[in-house]
């Protein structure tokens, strides 16, 4: 298996009550929490090494495995590439440690199109670079908690001119609630850590922030996402495609008593190019949210041709967010096209329960995106049958 540092910073993205979106405001960590519920079956961070190094060996030379950054408990981040096409596309899972099934998801994508030697894995080679980021937060998926682990006290050791600086608000240090002792555990949301400007050096003046603002890149795992970003911009002139794996609570498809298995969303910040988006206007030229769109649909129309199955209940996260401190508002700015796969469920509240099932979800979703980018198709599909992907409930309809 490689070993490799870049020479930046190091590098290489669902939700409670929509009423308030759960994906825009905090989600409680809990250690111990779980009770009954086992996560045994998710792969753990050892066990991802081992995994990694056998598909890598196993390709062939289809897969290549790099080493990307540190956390900040100094656990390696890794980074897994496979296909030399022209149009990238960027997975990332795990920016929320106790968010388990896109890594499993991912591992099982990983192995299949590296090792397989079918027409259509080639094709998929040939036309696709792939890019993984498959734990991206290994120090929070260790500890099963969406933050990582990682003091104010810490932070300001790489960056002293934040010494005046009020906390960030995605940084919890203090309070205990029924599941979970903040104070034991502190860390930063990393999902709400990155910042449009790719470039952009922490100030003072710009804590402690809000989530309607961008963030600062001050912990180790976004700088690493960032950095992999950037450098897939400069190897391939931009990053088609970006997607984070996510899981979020228990929610219905609107006017159904159907549970929800899976929400997709396309839609993190205001269009720059309308009057609600004007304060991101220096991206307008880049934000592509019909690319974006179209990218959804793939997903959701691979997931709808299975036909009466869990995988049907799919359905469209919270909209109308402004969200720029997500790697998904931050990329989207950037020109990605961008996609959530939000999976019903957090570990704490369902440990491994329907496993199965929600990995497989992600899989095919997936899958239908990388079909869709590697042959073309994704362009022919209309942008506005988006809109009529059913909407996500937090009750349920008699």
């Amino acid at each position: 298996m490689r070993k490799k540092i870049t020479s930046t910073v190091v590098i290489l993205t669902l939700c409670a009550s929509l009423a308030v979106p759960a994906y825009a405001t905090e989600k409680t960590d809990n250690q111990e929490w779980h009770h009954n519920n086992s996560i045994s079956g998710f792969t753990d961070y050892a066990e991802m090494q081992k995994t990694l190094q056998q598909i890598e060996k196993s390709s062939k030379g289809n897969v290549v495995v790099e080493v990307v950054g540190k956390s900040n408990r100094g656990r390696d981040i890794y980074k897994a590439t496979v296909g030399t096409g022209k149009k990238v596309i960027l997975i990332e899972s795990e920016i929320h440690g106790n968010e388990k099934t896109g890594t499993e998801a991912v591992l099982n994508l990983l192995k299949s199109i590296g090792s397989s030697n079918s027409p259509e894995s080639k094709k998929i080679r040939d036309e696709v670079t792939l890019v993984f980021l498959p734990k991206m937060n290994p120090d929070a998926s260790e500890m099963d908690k969406r933050r990582n682990d990682m003091t104010w006290e810490e932070m300001l050791a790489n960056f002293p001119q934040l010494s005046e600086a009020a906390p960030a608000w995605n940084y919890m240090n203090r309070g205990i609630s029924q599941m979970y002792d903040y104070s034991k555990n502190p860390g930063f949301d990393v999902n709400r850590d990155f910042n449009p400007d790719l470039n952009y050096v922490p100030q003072a003046k710009d804590f402690p922030g809000n989530s309607s603002s961008p963030g600062w890149f001050i912990t180790p795992e976004a700088q690493t996402v960032r950095d992999v970003y950037k450098s897939l911009q400069e190897e391939h002139g931009k990053v088609d495609v970006f997607v984070d794996l996510h899981h979020q609570g228990m929610y219905y498809v609107e006017g159904t008593a159907d549970e929800v298995t899976l929400s997709l969303s396309a839609q993190f910040v205001p269009d720059p190019n309308t009057s609600a988006g004007a304060k991101y206007g220096q991206y307008k030229d880049d934000y592509n949210y019909d690319y974006s769109r179209q990218l959804n649909l793939a997903a959701y129309n691979e997931l709808q041709s299975f036909g009466d199955s869990p995988f049907k209940n799919i359905t469209l996260y919270s909209q109308g967010l402004d969200l720029p401190g997500t790697a998904l508002g931050t990329f989207a700015l950037n020109g990605s096209g961008t996609v959530l796969f939000e999976v019903a469920g957090q570990t704490q509240t369902m440990g491994q329960k329907k496993k199965g099932q929600l990995v497989k979800a992600v899989e095919r979703g997936l899958s239908g995106i990388i079909h869709a980018v590697a042959d073309g198709s994704v362009e022919s599909l209309n942008p506005e049958d988006y809109e009529k992907i059913p909407l996500t409930s937090n009750r349920p309809t008699n």
